[in-house]
């Protein structure tokens, strides 16, 4: 099924496409921090940047669903895909900014895995908003992007116990069990966009 649209309505659809483009070139961006783990001030700085782009994205998106009286689908649903795609972003920055503070001196291939497995669901996420307006493509993209979530938190009881086995230094436990939570919450972040995105279909189908 596809929204019958006038031309007012569409430009939520293409405000949420280009929000969802930032995100993924965030997330991009901290993926090739953690793979190549060099220059990472000036990484941190460059993911920085796009943060702030996806903030002017909501921030638009806020002021448009203000001034309008007829929205395409539920102005709580436009608000809570907003926040939500906005928070995955402020993860990963944050996520760059403490590998910064707390002096990572290396990747762990738990790191690099997580990056991967974000990465492709934020892929499945940006597939699924532009195809906003075919309801009946959208479901096969929540379940790839629930499937990760999954893995994603295999992943992190694996990498946590494996941290208080393995690790001698407390500090260093510390950190990187604060780093591979974030990971995990900007994961949860990511079902929470396909949950958003299927209340749509159920209630719009």
């Amino acid at each position: 099924m596809r929204f019958s649209l006038a031309p007012r309505e569409e430009r939520f659809f293409t405000m949420f496409e280009q929000s969802v483009d930032v995100v993924v070139e965030g997330v991009k961006a901290l993926k090739d921090l953690l793979d190549d783990y060099t220059d990472i001030e000036q990484k941190a700085r460059h993911l920085k940047a796009i943060e702030r782009r996806g903030d002017e994205n909501t921030h638009r998106m806020f002021e448009a669903l203000n001034r309008s009286f007829v929205t395409p689908i539920d102005r709580e649903d436009i608000l809570r895909l907003n926040e939500t795609l906005d928070d995955i972003l402020d993860y990963v920055e944050a996520l760059a900014v403490r590998c910064e503070l707390f002096k990572i001196k290396e990747t762990t291939e738990e790191m690099r895995q997580f990056s991967d497995l974000l990465y492709q669901a934020v892929l499945q996420i940006q597939q699924a908003i532009h195809e906003l307006t075919h309801l009946g493509k959208l479901m096969p993209f929540c379940h790839e992007i629930k499937r990760l979530e999954n893995m994603a938190d295999d992943l992190s009881h694996k990498a946590i116990a494996d941290l208080f086995e393995k690790e001698k230094d407390p500090i260093n436990l510390i950190k990187l069990k604060e780093i591979y939570a974030r990971m995990e919450s900007c994961m949860d972040k990511c079902e929470d966009v396909a949950n958003i995105i299927e209340t749509i279909v159920v209630k719009n189908g």
